[in-house]
């Protein structure tokens, strides 16, 4: 399922001043490789989640209604749910806000500055249907691969990268042997945007990296 978000209308700005400098860059030959491209689409996926980091300088927050919305996806679930997001502060942001409403036990996250010897107990806490721990906060990236967490039936993507693989293997932590019931997945996007260019590519299996060379982003 999807869940649209709109702009606020300083994310409306912010984004449509970034997406006239990405075309100018493209058209004048600047953005002359995949990986500056999606550079060029990772700043706007920011700026739909709420911040945008600039070349120099700190991570500037921007309002947003994004947080707020998967709040009220929390408001409606029963039992555990995971919740995907690429960037590091959306995570810490989405922790805290998470741990103010249902309290701190109720939360782990699950990403790169996590401590090697607490991920596995992170896990082993999220699995046990009798501990309090409700929300795993993970960055696909990190927390993607080769673990566990079929104690969840519900699978939220704050936001998502545009590497088929690595969404394709973090659908599958949820949904590996021991998992006795159905998953549903939601997808967070702001309409009209490229989260919707990033998940459509997603749900046809294509990896937006090899296909966005010449694309309108």
């Amino acid at each position: 399922t999807k869940r649209l978000v709109p702009l606020s209308d300083e994310q409306t700005k912010s984004y449509n001043e970034m997406k006239r400098l990405a075309l100018t860059k493209l058209e004048n030959g600047e953005l002359a490789t995949t990986q500056t491209v999606l550079t060029q689409i990772m700043r706007l996926q920011q700026i739909c989640c709420g911040h945008f980091t600039p070349d120099v300088g700190e991570i500037r927050t921007l309002k947003n209604n994004r947080l707020n919305e998967l709040l009220d996806i929390t408001d409606e679930l029963q039992g555990k749910a995971i919740i995907w997001a690429s960037y590091t502060h959306d995570i810490q942001q989405i922790a805290s806000a998470l741990r103010h409403r249902f309290g701190p036990e109720a939360v782990a996250t699950y990403y790169g500055e996590t401590p090697q010897d607490e991920r596995q107990e992170t896990v082993n806490r999220f699995q046990d249907k009798d501990n309090p721990l409700r929300f795993f906060v993970g960055q696909p990236r990190t927390g993607g691969y080769g673990i566990t967490l079929t104690a969840a039936n519900t699978m939220i993507y704050y936001s998502n990268s545009y590497d088929l693989e690595i969404r394709l293997q973090s659908e599958d932590r949820a949904h590996r042997i021991g998992q006795t019931g159905s998953v549903t997945y939601v997808d967070l996007m702001a309409e009209n945007t490229i989260d919707e260019r990033i998940v459509r590519a997603l749900r046809k299996k294509i990896n937006l990296a090899n296909e966005i060379m010449g694309e309108d982003i």
